[in-house]
């Protein structure tokens, strides 16, 4: 600053000096300012405490929600009454957010503005009739309420009970059977309680319907659906009792009822040549070599019942794939049984009702994808026959992967895919389970018209399911990242008004189970 600069800006621009500021005119000026900033937390804690609960729809079906955001009652997924001029609706808040808006003009005391803060959402009409409505009272409707205005779905078909509503406690859940016609999608994250919630949805449905059963169990987590577990609610447990006799659990164990076994002649040429490692085009002389001896079977000549035979047969090139069968380990699976049951037998002609496959009980991931394959394969080979079958995919990312590792996990992938696609008319009908909603092939979830979310934090995967389910209101997905064990966002066919769920007990025991957590006890001092 030069010194001129120093002069003006002592004495002014006209070089006389400014008028003198009181010495208590910051205090002054700061003492206003606090006075003004109290009196406008006034006004707009005033406005934000009476701001009204209304709600205002245009078509009777959807409706836009106001509140105070002081001792907020509304709850996302949560239930309310709507009610003006003697007419009472039942509605559901699906979307919940904090806003601001500008409140101005007169009779606001020190200020002609004030921005407020409220809850705005929307939701929908549950028992509307299509009349239209402006700022109806908003309240929290009770338990009682909910239940006698939801009712119970169709009588016609079962009932299926899984648990209660998470926001109106008390109020039971009961999923419509033939909704289970349509495919459905279970994912949930791991600790939210998925393996245990599957169980209760099956074990229900064991006991109030006829339909068949196929669950495929990596983990031997359904293989105690045949008994009941200790303390069972009474009533349930009575419910269930018929249904432990008709579950058939099949595993890889000597002393099991039912010994998970395969017959390399139950395989078809692709399959054989996938275990084989064998590719149309680069092994093209071993692959004719199957090829005859599969087709040879066919016409009735049975050549080969399983793969160590290969390594015995006369046919030319026989013994090279049986060289290559034992360079490749697959001889050495305990999963070749030619003298005992095999499970394609069963899948062809079922002795019982509900048949547990426990993959888990295998020795390796290659025996699982293979008996899998199979599972899937058997079933749309046997389509014709329509019998109605839910088939469970639990861990569907192994299963059905998005990127299957090997030749016999995309032969898996594919046939899931058509059963998808196309099995429904066949009574062919995929619940698909799993903590890793991306890496399930999409054109296997795509296809499902129900949806089980349990907790989720991804929101790449919430995203995802936002719009694949894109029946389910948007705003109720983010509900799933604060849900405890065993909630879930349930929607679909099974249950057309969307709500979260708190899931009921099991009837049966329990298989699979975390490691004991007795490491994390404090030491002694």
């Amino acid at each position: 600053m030069t010194l001129d600069d120093a002069a003006t800006s002592r004495h002014g621009r006209d070089g006389r000096a400014p008028a003198p500021v009181p010495p208590d005119g910051p205090r002054a000026a700061a003492a206003g300012m606090a006075a003004r900033m109290a009196e406008y937390r006034t006004a707009r804690a005033e406005i934000e405490r009476h701001l009204l609960p209304l709600a205002t729809s245009i078509d009777g079906d959807a409706f836009d929600v106001q509140a105070s955001l002081y001792d907020l009652t509304l709850r996302r997924g949560g239930y309310v009454m709507l009610e003006q001029a003697g007419r009472a609706w039942l509605g559901q808040v699906t979307d919940l957010a904090v806003a601001s808006q500008t409140a101005g003009g007169a009779g606001l005391p020190g200020a002609d503005a004030v921005t407020v803060r409220l809850a705005t959402g929307s939701g929908v009409v549950l028992d509307g009739d299509g009349t239209p409505f402006h700022d109806a009272a908003v309240r929290p409707a009770a338990p009682a309420e909910v239940g006698d205005r939801l009712g119970h779905g169709p009588a016609r078909r079962a009932g299926l009970t899984v648990g209660e509503l998470l926001l109106a406690p008390g109020v039971p859940v009961t999923l419509d059977s033939g909704g289970l016609g349509r495919h459905t999608f279970l994912c949930g994250q791991s600790g939210s309680g998925k393996t245990y919630s599957l169980g209760v949805l099956l074990e229900r449905l064991l006991a109030e319907t006829t339909l068949r059963v196929i669950v495929l169990d990596p983990n031997s987590d359904y293989v105690g659906l045949g008994r009941l577990r200790e303390g069972a609610d009474p009533a349930l447990a009575a419910r269930y009792a018929p249904v432990l006799g008709d579950v058939a659990v099949w595993r890889n164990d000597p002393t099991a009822d039912h010994q998970l076994r395969l017959r390399f002649a139950d395989l078809d040429l692709a399959v054989r040549a996938a275990v084989l490692g064998l590719d149309p085009v680069r092994d093209r002389e071993e692959y004719a070599v199957l090829s005859d001896i599969v087709g040879s079977q066919e016409a009735g000549r049975p050549l080969l019942t399983d793969a160590e035979q290969l390594l015995r047969a006369e046919t030319r090139g026989a013994r090279e794939l049986g060289l290559r069968a034992v360079n490749l380990g697959v001889l050495g699976w305990r999963l070749w049984g030619p003298d005992l049951p095999s499970l394609v037998a069963e899948l062809r002609e079922p002795a019982a009702r509900c048949t547990v496959v426990d993959l888990g009980s295998l020795d390796t991931v290659q025996e699982q994808r293979l008996v899998a394959e199979a599972v899937l394969s058997t079933l749309w080979e046997t389509r014709l026959a329509r019998r109605p079958c839910l088939v469970v995919l639990d861990e569907a990312h192994n299963i059905c992967p998005a990127d299957p590792p090997d030749d016999v996990s995309r032969l898996a992938t594919d046939r899931a895919v058509q059963i998808a696609a196309e099995g429904r008319k066949y009574g062919l009908y995929l619940l698909t389970a799993t903590q890793r909603p991306h890496r399930v092939d999409q054109n296997v979830v795509s296809q499902c018209d129900n949806l089980v979310l349990m907790r989720m934090n991804s929101a790449a995967d919430l995203a995802d399911l936002g719009r694949l389910f894109s029946f389910v209101p948007p705003g109720l997905f983010a509900g799933a990242t604060s849900f405890g064990l065993g909630q879930a966002l349930v929607a679909g066919k099974v249950l057309p008004q969307a709500a979260y769920v708190q899931m009921g007990r099991r009837v049966s025991e329990e298989g699979g189970g975390d490691v004991p957590a007795a490491w994390a006890a404090a030491r002694p001092a």
